[in-house]
């Protein structure tokens, strides 16, 4: 087996196991719950079934349907950039490994929706009682999410010999 080959593959692995997590999320969701249905958990938390045709806060959402498309191909993109860094760096570069798979994993999940239902499930309510509600969302974008912040983690606290951000 090769070197880039081992680099990256426990970084897929990774990245398997929590598309996998979002897939079983989501499929729980959509089997337990009708559209717009909220279960309320916590006092700031419900579970709920939405739909988004968009991206983030259902950017272009009511864009007529070419925007599944645009994101797939976004999405794909991202994919195999990050698959080519991960070869690059998963060995050397462990956070940034790490934050670059929670991308890569969430593209993947949210991809996986794009593709074979025309929108993304979304189903983690966040809100503040009843009037402050945070856009719907899923396991692929918490991923998403921490991946940035571990990325921009490293980029401020991780530094070369030099003493300078790497």
């Amino acid at each position: 087996m090769s070197v880039t080959l081992r680099r990256v593959q426990r970084w897929w692995a990774l990245a398997i196991a929590v598309f996998a997590l979002d897939w079983v999320t989501k499929q729980a969701i959509e089997v337990n719950l009708h559209y717009g249905q909220e279960i309320p958990l916590l006092p700031f938390f419900d579970l709920t079934l939405r739909y988004n045709s968009g991206a983030a806060f259902s950017f272009l959402a009511e864009a007529g349907g070419w925007q599944r498309w645009f994101f797939s191909l976004i999405a794909m993109a991202v994919v195999v950039g990050i698959s080519w860094r991960l070869a690059k760096i998963g060995h050397s570069h462990k956070l940034e490994a790490l934050s670059l798979t929670l991308i890569m994993s969430g593209a993947i999940g949210n991809l996986y929706d794009r593709l074979v239902y025309g929108h993304v499930i979304d189903f983690i309510q966040v809100h503040w009682q009843s009037t402050w509600y945070f856009p719907a969302f899923n396991v692929a974008d918490s991923a998403i999410t921490v991946g940035v912040v571990l990325m921009l983690v490293e980029g401020v606290f991780h530094k070369d010999s030099k003493g300078k951000a790497e």
